[in-house]
């Protein structure tokens, strides 16, 4: 029997099974229904509902302007796409740092109107006291820490975070935290492979990598970057798996040209 077939929803608690027993934790985001289907029966074991929806969905330019209610739709139609994996939802940025109350708010709606199995929220001791409350509900709280893109602005940049050693202890430190408070699992973005490592031995739950090395318990992609649809984005730690963009303009240029030609529809493909 397949581990597929044996096991019927991913769970935090499987999650750190796997971690245990040394099994890579498969990550990607998703947005919508259709994309979600593909991506779970493919055997991804968790699927982010990324605020990178913000860039690849929306068109913005940070994740910031995304809300509560655009999250919370996307959410919704992942979750009705997924058989499998676990459905992870990003608390948008406004939504929880300022005011654990309204952190709690923001995370019982997500949870109770996509239908979602956890959140994730960015940071770390300046947000102890929303995830705390967050967690305090019972709801599974996945944190982030390292490139944290909801504070671009105070970061100013998007290269390598916690190079320097002041910057590395107090990840470290955060991540201890967040693992102390209850977190399931805490994704590190965009920092030195041997930090990464030094932070998954530390820990006893799963980290998730994202242009971290190999030496976390799971590695994440946007979808649509390691589709190549998205072909803008190139950052060293991404690897392309297709050319869905050359495929679709191909694809649609072909339909443009039968459609003038009026070689669609023909007789068989019609009534």
């Amino acid at each position: 029997m397949s581990v597929h077939s044996e096991i019927k929803r991913i769970t935090t608690h499987i999650l750190q099974e796997m971690k245990n027993r040394g099994e890579k934790i498969s990550c990607l985001t998703a947005y919508d229904y259709s994309m979600a289907r593909i991506v779970d029966a493919a055997g991804v074991d968790l699927i982010l509902v990324g605020d990178s929806a913000s860039n690849v969905m929306a068109g913005h330019e940070t994740t910031l302007p995304i809300t509560l209610d655009q999250m919370i739709y996307h959410a919704s139609s992942v979750v009705k796409g997924v058989k499998r994996a676990l459905v992870v939802v990003d608390i948008p940025f406004g939504s929880y740092q300022g005011n654990s109350s309204e952190a709690l708010r923001s995370a019982i709606r997500i949870m109770k109107e996509s239908g979602a199995h956890a959140v994730k929220m960015e940071g770390g001791a300046e947000i102890k006291e929303s995830i705390i409350r967050v967690l305090s509900a019972g709801i599974p709280v996945m944190g982030h820490l390292g490139l944290t893109p909801q504070s671009i602005y105070k970061f100013g940049t998007y290269s390598v975070r916690a190079k320097e050693d002041d910057e590395a202890t107090k990840l470290i430190e955060d991540a201890k935290m967040l693992e102390q408070c209850g977190a399931f699992s805490v994704v590190l973005e965009k920092i030195p492979a041997a930090l990464t490592k030094k932070v998954s031995e530390q820990l006893t739950i799963p980290t998730v990598g994202i242009g971290a090395g190999p030496d976390a318990d799971g590695q994440i992609l946007v979808v649509h970057d390691m589709l190549g649809i998205n072909k803008e984005f190139k950052p060293r730690f991404l690897r392309r798996y297709a050319d869905l963009d050359t495929i679709m303009h191909e694809a649609i240029g072909q339909y443009v040209a039968d459609v003038k030609a009026v070689d669609f529809p023909n007789a068989k493909e019609s009534y």
